[in-house]
């Protein structure tokens, strides 16, 4: 099928509300995997400690260190002390923020919301188009420290349960902050694991993508060709990009820990899937008949269906294949989302 005639429910499937996965595990390492041949459609039951038993010395694993932002803060209006939400989607300048504020009708610019008793205090600026309000922020001190203390981690709208663990929402190798949803793929992973796979020869290659809450927005439009992604910054690293070109360059294989490496590497790669040390923004949408120019492999979760994820990965590895194997997990039992289990397409 072409891209052209892709409809939205060409990626639909049934998933049973028990198997979206509400808590993580306690061991991360300990989820499941589903192996997937992209070009046969063949399938494996793993455990996710045996991944290193799939890769090779010489392989570049990419993984992307953004942090995510306890970026949920409840509040107050000040004057009415009605109760407000602000989930901060992104930073425009030091202080000021775009942000999804509920309820939003009286959030107008001038209103000042208050939260932790005054410790933040933020100010209304403006509207934006789709409702979102830049709000600029007043605080002492150091802003990522009092949102530490104030803020929740923004987990997505299908879990439920209160999260225990601020960390447990966190790759062991989050380094920069910036997200407003963690880049799921990589919470399987133990430093011990990574430790292993390194001894192993393989490499690994750190990209930053600050996951932005686009990514669990549906898409409504009918034919997939319509939809419009949202917009994220990434920023690729003169060692990443020697690591990644290397192994282009030796016929070894690249493969990327989730759908937010891949997408890096993809919007920053020339045609012959090299890249270079950049930082940028990216709207890409990868869906069938997008032809790879880095990523040889990718280390995923099982995603929304309907969702730009499902498309991208039915890119790898075929629409078909990809569907009858999440048939196949959900037959399975495997944990489903965020929190859930993963699979590797080779």
């Amino acid at each position: 099928m072409k891209g052209e005639t892709l409809k939205t429910s060409d990626f639909d499937f049934d998933l049973p509300a028990e198997l979206i996965a509400q808590d993580p595990l306690a061991d991360r390492s300990a989820s499941r995997l589903l192996v997937l041949d992209k070009n046969t459609g063949e399938t494996k039951h793993e455990s996710f400690k045996n991944i290193i038993d799939y890769l090779n010395p010489g392989d570049c694993l990419v993984l992307n260190n953004t942090r995510v932002l306890p970026a949920r803060l409840h509040g107050v209006r000040e004057g009415t002390g009605a109760s407000i939400e602000v989930l901060l989607l992104k930073r425009k300048e030091k202080d000021v923020w775009e942000t999804l504020v509920k309820p939003g009708k009286k959030a107008k610019p001038g209103t000042v919301l208050c939260f932790g008793e005054g410790l933040l205090k933020g100010e209304v600026l403006e509207i934006l188009e789709e409702g979102n309000r830049l709000i600029r922020f007043q605080y002492e001190g150091i802003f990522e420290e009092v949102l530490d203390r104030l803020g929740e981690m923004p987990l997505p709208p299908y879990i439920t349960h209160k999260l225990e663990d601020k960390n447990r929402y966190q790759t062991v190798y989050a380094k920069y902050d910036g997200s407003a949803a963690a880049p799921t793929a990589g919470l399987h992973f133990t430093r011990e694991l990574l430790d292993e796979i390194e001894r192993k020869g393989v490499r690994l290659a750190y990209v930053t993508l600050h996951v932005g809450l686009g990514t669990f927005r549906p898409v409504k439009a009918e034919v997939i060709t319509e939809h419009h992604m949202h917009c994220e910054s990434y920023q690729i690293s003169a060692q990443a990009a020697n690591l990644i070109n290397e192994t282009k360059k030796s016929g070894r294989r690249v493969i990327c820990v989730g759908t937010t490496s891949c997408r890096t590497l993809e919007s920053a790669a020339d045609e012959r899937g090299l890249v270079e040390e950049c930082c940028g923004d990216t709207e890409i949408f990868i869906y069938p008949g997008y032809r790879f120019k880095v990523l040889d492999a990718l280390i995923t979760n099982f995603h929304l269906p309907e969702s730009t994820l499902v498309m991208l990965v039915s890119a790898l590895a075929g629409r078909e294949n990809v569907l009858r194997a999440y048939q196949e997990a959900v037959k399975e039992r495997y944990r489903f989302f965020s929190f859930g289990d993963a699979m590797l397409v080779i």
